[in-house]
């Protein structure tokens, strides 16, 4: 996304300014690497929190991960620099940290009545008790997004996710609310964390069903598929961070079982070693319709390659309300998930379920290689359903504002 004069601007913030007028509502926004997104769930949801915002009476204030610091306007939100050294998997909660630092010394010098500050996951737990006093103080309130549970996370060590699961718990304690964007999370917070008798309220996930702006005989996106020698309606994808807990272990040998013709898509990050591990293990390369074709930041040409693959794969096993399985039930008729509650919750009646069991992917591959064009229909017009019911951004940014303005 380009950044122009007229979406960006240095601000010169002074206490006089009518934003700060006691009938606005003050939301900052912690957590995400900031706007203007370029991948990742929680940027994509600033992102259309304040693109698609229908009321007047709130002003956003997002951190966003940066080099250098500085404040700028975007989507009508204050988006205010945090720069963050170098100092690997630590990063993260440092982000978190100085940018809530940042945040409650502007609302000090402003005088700003009863802000809401939203901290985007459970990062920062064991810090949280001293700066939620000093939100207290000033009359505010502590809004907190649980995510998924990261503390499940194969990429993590064992300290780690102690850390994790640890840092989850204060998270839950000290929260005025907890906005879960799953049904399945809201529960589990409630089971697990009863002790604190935690507030809750659901507010999903969004995401779109609007095709994509490229058109079928777009040299750009015909390209893409010749070099990588696919063909219209003749692929699967997956779509995903290449991490062992999106199970591309199990589609991919499933997939080597099947009898299916059709070539498998894989759109993923770089992780080498975890590659090396999976070829030792399943030998995928000996195998022509295994294709790992790289990452795709271009949105209207992910959109279009999710339009015309013949299904999608979604393996997701750890939490909440998966952005990559909305997108796909947004663009993709036949869609294929791993069978969890966090994965049904989303999709219900609109998709086909595997589990892990030996030999139930590659069953459910070959049945659906069986479809008719009715039925494939019949699924790609209950999953746009879904989205446009329950998911549609509209939808989602109508409910937050009710949250943040409701006294």
């Amino acid at each position: 996304m380009i950044i122009n004069n007229k979406n960006v601007e240095e601000l010169q913030l002074h206490k006089s300014n009518p934003d700060y007028s006691t009938k606005k509502r003050q939301v900052f926004i912690i957590g995400s690497k900031g706007i203007p997104a370029s991948y990742g769930g929680f940027e994509t949801f600033v992102e259309k929190l304040t693109a698609y915002r229908k009321s007047q009476d709130i002003t956003y204030h997002v951190a966003c991960l940066s080099n250098r610091n500085g404040r700028f306007m975007y989507n009508d939100a204050k988006c205010f620099n945090v720069f963050v050294p170098q100092i690997g998997p630590a990063k993260a909660v440092y982000y978190d940290i100085a940018a809530l630092k940042r945040c409650i010394q502007y609302i000090k010098e402003r005088d700003i009545e009863h802000p809401i500050i939203y901290i985007l996951a459970c990062r920062i737990g064991p810090f949280i008790h001293h700066y939620k006093k000093q939100i207290e103080a000033l009359g505010g309130e502590l809004y907190v997004n649980p995510d998924g549970h990261e503390w499940m996370r194969a990429k993590w060590n064992k300290a780690i996710r102690k850390y994790w699961k640890y840092s989850e718990k204060l998270m839950v304690k000290h929260a005025d609310l907890l906005v879960c964007d799953s049904k399945n999370i809201e529960s589990y917070i409630h089971e697990e964390y009863s002790e604190f008798h935690p507030k809750t309220t659901f507010i999903a996930y969004g995401s779109e069903t609007s095709p994509s702006t490229l058109a079928d005989d777009d040299p750009n996106f015909h390209k893409w598929l010749e070099e990588r020698h696919l063909r219209v309606n003749d692929y699967y994808l997956i779509v995903g961070r290449f991490v062992p807990e999106n199970n591309f272990e199990t589609i991919i040998r499933e997939f080597m079982k099947s009898h299916s013709t059709r070539s498998l898509a894989i759109i993923t990050t770089a992780n080498d070693k975890f590659l090396r591990d999976l070829e030792n293990r399943l030998h995928f390369e000996t195998d022509p319709r295994i294709k790992f074709v790289g990452t795709v930041y271009n949105s209207e040409l992910l959109k279009k390659i999710r339009e015309n693959a013949y299904g999608y794969f979604h393996g997701h096993s750890v939490g909440g309300t998966n952005p990559s399985l909305l997108e796909a039930l947004g663009s993709t008729k036949v869609n294929l998930l791993l069978d969890v509650g966090f994965n049904k919750e989303v999709a219900e009646e609109a998709a086909l379920y595997w589990n892990l069991e030996d030999g139930n992917l590659a069953h459910l591959i070959d049945e659906a290689e069986k479809l008719t064009s009715t039925q494939i229909e019949a699924l790609g017009q209950k999953a746009k359903q879904r989205i446009n019911t329950a998911y549609s951004w509209d939808y989602i940014v109508t409910e937050y504002e009710k949250l943040f303005l409701k006294e």
